[in-house]
């Protein structure tokens, strides 16, 4: 893997994991806000996700493949980063030349990983039970009541709300700089920053909203 032997290939790499990280998200969040509007709804795309099997057996080890890469790789970049702004930062203030999120995107990104460990345990591992260590009689309904029963707990509630506050932190920085690192610093870079703000926030705070609203509505 030539591309990951020097500075520049590892940070384009990195940022095209977080770009595909970000697409997971995206896509993830379409799904999830269904359940505000439509049990129905969530069921059959849940069900969809659940048992087709290019999502099962192709796209669900890429994506754990990814998110394993992507938190990996940031480590490396970050003491790497660290190394190097040593003696920079003996002269000057870090904290007047970079934003806080930059400066601490390795802590963030350590809660997050944190967070998924959480959540796997908890969501992931349930489905991998049910579908094959004790395999059940698949119900395409059953997605709805599970998601309403997993947020009654007012612990896994505020787990989410901090984890995903950490998550926007992580992406207003995140965001920008993927695609910075595969040069898209052009005349678009304007709406890119627009869009990342939008993105940043909006997807957060979407999922903060379907765990406050399964809570408090059931």
């Amino acid at each position: 893997m030539g591309i990951l032997n020097s500075s520049i290939g590892r940070k384009f790499a990195m940022a095209l994991s977080a770009l595909f990280l970000m697409f997971f998200l995206l896509q993830h969040f379409a799904i999830n806000i269904l359940s505000v509007f439509s049990a129905n709804a969530f069921n059959a795309a849940s069900h969809f996700m659940g048992t087709f099997w290019a999502v099962q057996f192709i796209l669900q080890p890429i994506l754990i493949i990814g998110i394993l890469f992507h938190f990996t790789m940031g480590i490396i970049l970050e003491l790497q980063n660290r190394k190097a702004r040593k003696a920079s930062y003996a002269k000057n203030n870090g904290a007047a030349n970079s934003s806080w999120m930059s400066r601490n995107m390795i802590w963030t990104g350590l809660i997050i990983e944190a967070f998924l460990i959480i959540h796997m345990a908890n969501i992931w591992w349930h489905e991998m039970t049910v579908k094959y260590i004790n395999p059940q009689e698949p119900n395409p309904t059953r997605y709805y009541h599970e998601l309403v029963e997993h947020f009654e707990s007012p612990l896994i509630v505020g787990i989410y709300i901090v984890a995903f506050v950490f998550l926007a932190l992580h992406l207003l920085h995140g965001f920008n700089s993927a695609f910075q690192s595969i040069g898209a610093n052009n005349k678009y870079t304007n709406g890119l920053k627009g869009l990342s703000k939008v993105y940043s926030i909006g997807i957060p705070v979407g999922f903060i909203f379907i765990a406050l609203y399964h809570h408090f509505a059931h």
